[in-house]
């Protein structure tokens, strides 16, 4: 297994990952040209996690100069427990603190349990505070 930055030639084979994903919402934010320009944005922040049979683990990485912000984690089934989301996340925040990025957050689909219970266990801290509103700048 290891661990290195996500590209855009990882395109396909993460999108499958996130498509196939309980608690992963996708939208035309993540096609391939959209996801382009995110990891050109953010050089080298997000992760990936190879095997001899490919991808079997991705999460995005990036920040506004303020915050960082992590979307997507995905890890195959098979890969989960071991240690392989964790080491994406780890990957991922040492590039950001590595440009000064000293918080970080993750959107999460509110009836996504796995997944905050994954975040939990690996110390982030849910927040009751503050909550997400978005609007569509492009009609559907």
């Amino acid at each position: 297994m290891t661990i290195d930055e996500l590209r855009l030639e990882d395109y396909d084979d993460a999108y499958r990952l996130w498509q196939g994903a309980a608690g992963i919402g996708l939208s035309s934010a993540d096609s391939r040209e959209a996801i382009g320009r995110y990891l050109a944005r953010n050089p080298g922040m997000s992760s990936a996690a190879r095997d001899g049979s490919g991808l079997v683990g991705a999460v995005l990485a990036g920040h506004d100069g303020r915050r960082g912000f992590l979307h997507h984690l995905v890890v195959v089934a098979e890969e989960r427990g071991r240690g392989t989301g964790r080491a994406l996340v780890e990957r991922s925040l040492e590039r950001l603190k590595a440009e000064g990025i000293a918080k970080a957050h993750v959107f999460l689909m509110n009836e996504n349990r796995s997944g905050r219970g994954f975040w939990e266990a690996v110390g982030w801290q849910p927040r009751s505070d503050i909550g997400v509103c978005s609007r569509d700048l492009e009609p559907r």
